[in-house]
């Protein structure tokens, strides 16, 4: 029976996870992600799956960012009727973001036809209720108990330690053989959710890549957090925060909440906006078979880790709108995290010409978004057909990514204790990919391809 694995997203750049996996006459999908960034890449998602949607077996899911599920409406309205395999809080995030993408892209194409659209009409790539539909087909799955997949196949996940709900996964075929996927790995030492499992052997592995030429810094960002909520203080303005709504948004509350209880911050107004985190931050807090040890202590102690003082979720949007002529001092924490849509758009519309003002990027910022432009330091931007002048104080806080740096990626590989056959990179921008698949084989010894878009390897080796 031939194995191989085609590369159908996350190759040569950081979006768009798709890998299919072929066993015999079976087809098993990997994730099943939205390509962000450039527009040359996100104008893929519009193009038809190089795979009949019918003819694929099973789907197994690593986590939730859209990245990794953005296209799981577009694969199910074309046809998918099979299993989705997940753990239960991706489930629970899916629930939540995938509808929420639909009505995203059901108000992209309103808006595009109110503005004469050079589609027509524009047409939403997937809607709500596609989104909805979905959810029939996903089965949750434990962590480490075996799964079934066509083909022999056998399957189970193990914590990543990204996201809730985040795991590598294991796959086992028929000839004995194994497979890990890592999906995105996260870091070691940092709050709510536990470090990633450890995994020692691998005939073949596909790892990500997104941070594999660099250490993330090791400043505290408590330190930074406190240093700019004071500058908001002193000049009675807004500190704007683009956060992702899963994972980021939650990991900052937790900071805040801990820089109030060590009193060195003041307890101002700090608004959530952003219907999705809202929604992830509830599950996060239902979700304590995932917390680490510190998360857990705190609950005990009957202190909500991820309720800061202050705290209010803005749920409509004339809330939502109001914020944009409230004075400050405040905090504003509103998606998207690479300000390329989402609320956090109309405030910097509202904002970014204004001095006092700063803007706190916290994650990853893909090539052409809105927040990479900001962070190369433009001096003016285009939001919602707007020129807008940028005065406003652009920063970075980078010790807060839920992605492995190269020293991390280190470490969780340090656990295998043989080679792997062949290590395949993704996830990861070409340069970035070529320094790292340069460490594993000078370091490593290991043999390693980087491979193109829609590159298929035999896994018969």
């Amino acid at each position: 029976m031939a194995h191989s694995i085609q590369f159908q997203g996350a190759a040569r750049t950081v979006t768009g996870t798709k890998h299919l996996l072929r066993v015999g006459t079976k087809q098993i999908l990997l994730d099943c992600g939205s390509f962000q960034g450039a527009r040359e890449l996100r104008d893929r998602n519009w193009e038809p799956f190089n795979f009949d949607p019918g003819e694929i077996d099973a789907v197994v899911l690593s986590h939730a960012h859209q990245d990794h599920i953005g296209m799981l409406p577009k694969l199910v309205k074309d046809g998918y009727r099979g299993p989705i395999y997940c753990t239960k809080a991706t489930r629970g995030l899916c629930a939540i973001s995938l509808p929420d993408s639909g009505r995203i892209q059901e108000e992209d194409a309103y808006h595009a036809n109110k503005r004469g659209s050079r589609h027509q009409p524009a047409l939403p790539l997937y809607t709500e209720q596609d989104a909805y539909a979905v959810m029939k087909q996903l089965k949750t799955v434990p962590y480490h108990q075996f799964i079934d997949l066509p083909g022999g196949v056998k399957f189970r996940y193990f914590s990543s330690g990204h996201i809730l709900g985040s795991a590598f996964i294991e796959l086992y075929f028929e000839n004995g053989q194994k497979l890990v996927f890592s999906g995105d790995l996260g870091r070691y030492d940092t709050p709510i959710i536990k470090d990633p499992e450890v995994m020692d052997f691998a005939e073949f592995l596909v790892i990500e890549s997104t941070y594999g030429d660099k250490l993330h810094p090791t400043v505290n960002p408590e330190d930074m957090l406190a240093e700019v909520i004071h500058e908001a203080v002193d000049r009675h303005s807004a500190l704007l925060v683009p956060s992702f709504a899963i994972g980021r948004t939650q990991e900052l509350l937790y900071h805040l909440r801990r820089l109030q209880l060590a009193n060195r911050i003041p307890r101002i107004p700090i608004y959530v906006d952003s219907p999705m985190a809202t929604s992830t931050s509830d599950l996060y807090g239902r979700s304590n078979e995932e917390w680490d040890d510190e998360m857990s202590l705190m609950v005990q102690q009957d202190f909500d880790p991820i309720e800061p003082e202050g705290l209010q979720y803005v749920r409509d949007r004339n809330m939502s709108k109001a914020l944009n002529v409230q004075q400050g001092p405040m905090v504003v924490i509103a998606g998207s995290g690479m300000a390329n849509g989402g609320r956090i758009q109309h405030h910097l519309l509202h904002r970014l010409s204004d001095p006092d003002v700063q803007v706190l990027f916290t994650g990853y910022q893909a090539t052409e978004t809105l927040g990479r432009r900001l962070l190369d330091g433009a001096d003016r931007v285009w939001i919602f057909g707007n020129e807008v002048e940028v005065r406003a104080k652009i920063s970075r806080l980078t010790s807060l990514s839920a992605h492995a740096d190269q020293g991390e990626l280190m470490r969780w590989l340090s656990g295998f204790k043989s080679a792997p056959k062949k290590t395949f990179i993704v996830h990861g921008e070409p340069e970035v990919q070529d320094i790292f698949a340069a460490k594993l084989r000078t370091e490593l010894g290991w043999e390693v391809a980087i491979p193109e878009h829609m590159e298929e390897f035999s896994l018969d080796i």
